[in-house]
């Protein structure tokens, strides 16, 4: 009879193999781009839940190709799959909400191109995509300052939006820059400010509080601009600047 430690260490041995399998099938998928693109679209599809697909729907998230996949699995593949500028373009290409997503994840930050930047972000279609493409991906590149000037006066209000989630990722993750491009941008979060779409007065919004949050320095510049918004005669203005004020003087 087997003992009890003995089952557990068969089990745990069962799911080692299983992993390194997986592992495996990704590996050989090397050889070809369209086979890595044909494996991930197949364990997207298996880790579809109803839940996943719901979720979406009420958060917002409206895209035309989701399989409804958790971000935990979306990342879990990622690992699978490792880093490849090829394999994060052929994703794209494939127009599944949750391929897309994997970009943010695969692509190779050095190869990212001001072109691709551009031609990616007009196919954004949604705020989720929109923000992890931003968060994840596009704030890592040299080209991330010219792309937030450049989109912050687009039409579209996903690539309007996407100027300033990438301007409030910035001032996140870019421990690099100075205060000067952060104070020059609030110039751009004030013309933006009065737009009334929902996703570019929450991005012009998220940037605001951001920059302010960085340092006490950006905090002091991010407040007079959130009292000047706040008195506006403009509604959208007026929502951003009393949002951003509530947040940037509460006490931590």
């Amino acid at each position: 009879m087997k003992s009890r430690g003995s089952s557990k260490k068969s089990t745990a041995r069962v799911g080692i193999e299983e992993s390194k399998r997986a592992a495996r099938v990704a590996k050989q998928s090397e050889g070809s781009v369209q086979d890595q693109v044909s494996y991930a679209l197949s364990w997207l599809k298996k880790k579809s839940t109803a839940q996943d697909r719901d979720n979406l729907a009420r958060f917002g998230i409206t895209a035309k190709k989701a399989f409804g996949v958790s971000m935990k699995n979306v990342q879990e593949l990622a690992k699978r799959l490792g880093r490849s500028h090829d394999l994060a373009a052929a994703l794209w290409e494939t127009g599944w909400y949750e391929a897309r997503m994997l970009t943010s994840f695969v692509d190779e930050v050095d190869r990212v191109t001001p072109s691709q930047m551009d031609r990616w972000c007009r196919d954004f279609d949604n705020w989720g995509i929109c923000d992890t493409l931003c968060f994840h991906l596009f704030d890592r590149t040299p080209h991330a300052w010219s792309k937030v000037e450049r989109w912050s006066s687009g039409r579209d209000e996903f690539v309007k939006r996407a100027a300033f989630a990438l301007l409030a990722s910035l001032a996140l993750h870019d421990k690099a820059s100075g205060d000067a491009p952060f104070l020059a941008s609030l110039e751009l979060v004030e013309r933006a400010s009065k737009d009334d779409r929902n996703f570019v007065k929450k991005g012009v919004n998220w940037a605001l509080r951001s920059i302010g949050r960085r340092n006490d320095s950006l905090r002091s510049a991010a407040v007079v601009l959130s009292r000047r918004l706040a008195e506006s005669t403009d509604a959208p203005a007026r929502w951003i600047g009393k949002d951003a004020l509530r947040d940037l003087t509460r006490k931590r």
